[in-house]
């Protein structure tokens, strides 16, 4: 006997869509045909359909933002936000800070998800402070346990590193079978530009997207492509935001490089003008890069169709809007440098998606689910999820392509004040959610129970030669 079947869905993966019933039994998928015996759970899923569990590998979680700042989700609350919104995995940043052990920031994020999480996680690391002891025998003995993926920031004078600094961490991801992200932004350009927009005392939010012109993220894209190419290790390019970037990955391709683009729902639906709202309401969606313009919404979605793209992430990274310890406080009130940066999402990235792409006919269920979960499986060395066969995890998502909702964030479950996306009328949503074999949401209502989900050691990424 089975202990869970999903009888008379529309099963799709990233190759194919086909009708089946789905057998599981201690957590794993089990079987799949037609006419299978009874489970001692059932769901009937006629009208719907079956997709693996959403993979979110760009989310941020209880991170240190800065002094008196506190990011709004936590693990309970980041994960269940996730879990409504279709995801059964979820890859969040675990900080290094200037001056702490690699070891020790990566024991403290877990002591910070003990229990808490509804979905699995599997955390990536994040590099400020590269140094000979980090590089040389930090790294190693963590990408040896499953922490096979780390972070360099380009921007953020707290995060940044130099050229050089990239080189020696990129040459150590080279050496340890890691693999690298990077945030493309030019520090140096920035702080020029605030400092032009703060002699003109232009300090609204939307000078945030002023002080970050498409020209500051293709000149990084360039150089972390170059650098890449001279260490010859494989790089993901996360969060693109524009055709500029876009045409820079083409062309690292075309010289025979392995680059992964990511691109998120906010260079999909928001513009710069949205941070030009009454009454600092642009506060709400400033977040780096920032949203830009319909021009480069139209190159991302061709990024996605043409395959430039190969993830389709949230970086999730949520404030509260009205909060001294958020996107209002004291000093964020009075100019946009110090309003912090990101917005949340993780819970609307797949509806959007799948309203805006699949149902729109721009994309096809089949790619769908590959930018969505099986390709961040394979970049980032997930070997049982993102997808339908017998051995994976059973990590499911039924969708009901009928359903419409307009989004709004009271409905959402994350612990943020406000929603980008407010208003966005969408249509096809997650209504049942199963992790590990477990439902836990059924029909839209949680029945599962915070600490299902667990940590996750991955393998080395399928992208790495």
């Amino acid at each position: 006997m089975f202990d869970l079947v999903i009888r008379n869905g529309t099963v799709a993966t990233a190759a194919d869509v086909f009708k089946a019933d789905i057998g599981i039994r201690a957590g794993r998928i089990v079987q799949l045909g037609e006419g299978l015996e009874k489970g001692v759970e059932e769901i009937d899923a006629t009208g719907r359909f079956v997709l693996p569990g959403g993979i979110d590998s760009h989310v941020h979680l209880s991170q240190p933002s800065g002094d008196n700042i506190a990011m709004a989700d936590d693990f309970a609350s980041g994960t269940l936000s996730a879990l409504f919104g279709g995801n059964t995995c979820v890859l969040p940043f675990c900080l290094q800070q200037k001056g702490q052990s690699l070891r020790k920031a990566v024991q403290l994020y877990h002591e910070e998800a003990a229990g808490k999480c509804y979905t699995d996680v599997s955390f990536h690391l994040i590099i400020s402070d590269p140094t000979p002891s980090v590089l040389g025998q930090e790294l190693p003995a963590l990408v040896a346990d499953g922490y096979t993926s780390f972070k360099i920031f380009m921007t953020y004078e707290n995060l940044r590193l130099n050229d050089a600094e990239i080189l020696a961490t990129m040459d150590a991801a080279r050496r340890t079978g890691a693999l690298v992200m990077v945030h493309c932004e030019n520090e140096d350009a920035i702080r020029y530009l605030i400092g032009r927009h703060e002699e003109a005392g232009d300090v609204k939010p939307k000078a945030h997207a002023m002080t970050r012109p498409v020209a500051v993220e293709r000149e990084a894209t360039h150089r972390a492509l170059s650098l890449a190419e001279i260490v010859d290790v494989p790089v993901v390019i996360v969060h693109v935001s524009n055709g500029q970037a876009i045409n820079e990955i083409r062309a690292a391709r075309m010289r025979g490089q392995r680059v992964v683009g990511e691109t998120c729902p906010q260079y999909l639906m928001l513009t710069a003008d949205d941070l030009d709202g009454m009454n600092w309401e642009g506060a709400k969606f400033v977040c780096s890069p920032p949203p830009r313009d319909k021009d480069e919404q139209a190159a991302c979605w061709l990024g996605l169709q043409e395959g430039v793209f190969d993830l389709y992430s949230s970086d999730h990274c949520p404030f509260r809007y009205n909060d001294p310890k958020g996107k209002l406080n004291p000093r964020g009130r009075s100019s946009f440098r110090h309003i912090p940066n990101g917005i949340p999402g993780v819970e609307t990235r797949l509806p959007i998606l799948f309203s805006e792409g699949v149902m729109k006919g721009r994309i096809t269920l089949p790619r769908f689910v590959a930018l969505t979960a099986t390709n961040h499986a394979r970049t980032y060395g997930l070997e049982r999820k993102g997808g339908i066969a017998i051995g994976m995890d059973a990590d499911l998502a039924i969708w009901d392509p009928e359903e419409r909702r307009t989004i709004r964030h009271a409905d959402l479950h994350d612990g943020a004040d406000y929603s980008p996306y407010e208003g966005l009328e969408v249509q096809g949503w997650p209504t049942t959610v199963i992790l590990g074999g477990h439902t836990m949401v059924n029909e839209g209502q949680l029945v599962g129970t915070p600490g299902t989900g667990r940590h996750v050691a991955r393998t080395r990424s399928q992208v790495l030669p």
